[in-house]
């Protein structure tokens, strides 16, 4: 279930039901089944995060590494298998790939989705336990949203590409809310909702977090996304302060936008692997 369909979820439980239909509705997403493991080579790996246990893998560079590993976030209600396919174009350009499922999902442990209010924790421990000093983070959905909001406190990430981000946790909510639930009974299920999984709804914001970020973020976003709009990144576009790219995918819906443009994407992907190696060089 991606993001936008929770947050439709969450404003027909609200419309029709007790709050606490809607909280659970953004929380506690239904988890998809991992399946067997990827033919490309691969290890698994086993991560700790204040006690919530996240399943993963890593794909080693085919031949000599370049030294960045692309990290894969998933979107909501999905988890790490959906980024194979992208290990299996980078690993062969040099790059260690690590996709790992978000907590809640998939195989980690956890049983509520904060859209980033623990989850950039989480990278923040994955990168710490796999000894990861340079990474390029590439996350979709959620996973974009989870990427722009560690971003900008973790010197260890060189570059961002974000696809079908949301700007941030209430404004998606409420783009599916307003025609079916009153503003009361949205703001219940809020309360309810960080009460529950203990956060703040207020700080889930990569549009916040997009000013303090300093290294260049490719965003991606289908021209004729109705899960989450197109706003959603024009929003982050606009809010940026360092190198940033916007590409409007047209025709495409939230789940193809990347597929579309992956040539682009792997080049900007090589492009600022190529500044990191030469800034590591200068350093030496």
């Amino acid at each position: 279930m991606r993001v936008a369909q929770m947050a439709a979820l969450f404003g027909l439980a609200c419309a029709c039901m007790p709050p606490s239909w809607g909280a659970g509705a953004v929380l506690h997403s239904a988890r998809r089944p991992v399946g067997p493991p990827p033919a490309l080579a691969h290890r698994d790996v086993g991560l700790d995060s204040d006690g919530v246990a996240l399943r993963g893998w890593l794909f080693p560079a085919a031949g000599a590494s370049r030294g960045v590993t692309v990290v894969y976030l998933h979107g909501s209600g999905d988890n790490r298998a959906s980024g194979v396919w992208i290990a299996e174009q980078l690993v062969r350009r040099g790059f260690d790939v690590l996709a790992y499922d978000s907590r809640a999902h998939g195989n980690s442990g956890g049983d509520a989705c904060t859209y980033g209010y623990y989850e950039r924790h989480d990278l923040h421990r994955a990168l710490d336990a796999l000894g990861i000093r340079r990474a390029i983070l590439l996350g979709v959905s959620l996973g974009g949203a989870v990427a722009l909001q560690e971003t900008p406190d973790d010197s260890r990430v060189a570059g961002v590409v974000a696809v079908a981000s949301f700007s941030d946790l209430e404004s998606i909510a409420r783009d599916r809310a307003p025609f079916i639930a009153s503003g009361g009974q949205v703001r219940q299920a809020f309360a309810l909702a960080e009460q529950e999984a203990h956060f703040r709804v207020a700080d889930v914001s990569p549009v916040k977090a997009a000013g303090r970020i300093q290294v260049p973020v490719l965003l991606v976003h289908g021209g004729e996304d109705h899960e989450t709009r197109p706003v959603h990144s024009e929003r982050v576009y606009a809010a940026l302060a360092g190198p940033r790219r916007l590409l409007l995918v047209k025709g495409a819906g939230h789940n193809d936008a990347l597929g579309r443009v992956w040539p682009d994407v792997e080049a900007w992907i090589d492009q600022v692997a190529d500044a990191t190696e030469q800034a590591g060089t200068a350093l030496r």
